[in-house]
């Protein structure tokens, strides 16, 4: 069984797991519409002219592809490490050929389609109720899938240092909060403070954030987002694939 087959077994297998569970499904493919909803009343509400979410509305359709780029696959592939742990499901595939990068690949292969769908839901979304005007780049789909293998890395991460699922999720919201409202994304860097910048470039949302707003909204340079998203795609991917246990 070659390498190609035991991901693609992994990958339909992980599939499956989602579809059954009708829940989830509902909440990762409905979430996008209601963050719409909420943030659009807010971007359209300006009484004073000033404060926050008072930028045009297309200037936060990065700050939206973030929220689901970010949340959804470092919360799923945490909670699934978590959940196989506690299982001892990794002593079992420890026993089968499947390769841990083999198991993270598929798992990243899964997040990024449900990444890319909902994704697409939201632009739809955001394209019928507001008055958003963008450009709906193909370079939009290589930035969502780097961006959601980034976070399924670092999931693969919390899954390994947390003790628990629960402790999974409250590891996934301390960095995942901070940084959704620091990477240049609802909140233009001018309103931080200065002495924010340079921890604000360290953030891998950032570098989403920004390439994404240039290929939709301001046509600027991407390419350097890019390769640094690519970048340290590659390297929470190794990284998240070494901290995978082969045995419990």
């Amino acid at each position: 069984m070659s390498s190609l087959s035991r991901t693609r077994a992994e990958f339909e297998a992980a599939w499956h797991s989602f579809i059954r569970r009708r829940t989830a499904v509902f909440f990762t493919f409905f979430f996008p519409v209601i963050l719409i909803v909420i943030f659009g009343a807010l971007v359209t509400t300006d009484p004073t002219g000033g404060g926050l979410f008072t930028e045009p509305s297309e200037y936060y359709l990065a700050g939206y592809l973030a929220v689901v780029v970010l949340f959804t696959p470092i919360s799923r592939v945490g909670s699934t490490v978590a959940r196989h742990r506690e299982g001892n499901r990794f002593e079992k595939l420890a026993t089968t050929p499947l390769r841990r990068t083999e198991w993270l690949l598929a798992h990243t292969l899964v997040n990024a389609v449900l990444v890319g769908i909902a994704s697409a839901i939201l632009i739809a979304v955001l394209w019928a109720l507001t008055d958003a005007t963008f450009t709906l780049s193909p370079l939009l789909v290589p930035f969502v899938l780097i961006g959601s293998a980034v976070f399924c890395g670092i999931g693969a991460i919390l899954g390994r240092v947390a003790d628990s699922q629960d402790g999974v999720i409250a590891a996934a919201n301390t960095i995942a909060l901070p940084m959704l409202f620091l990477a240049e994304t609802f909140v233009p860097p001018d309103l931080l403070p200065g002495w924010m910048g340079p921890v604000i470039d360290l953030l891998p949302l950032t570098y989403f954030s920004r390439g994404v707003r240039e290929v939709t909204v301001a046509g600027g340079p991407w390419t350097t987002d890019l390769a640094i998203l690519s970048g340290l795609a590659l390297a929470f991917f190794l990284t998240g694939a070494y901290a995978l246990p082969e045995t419990d």
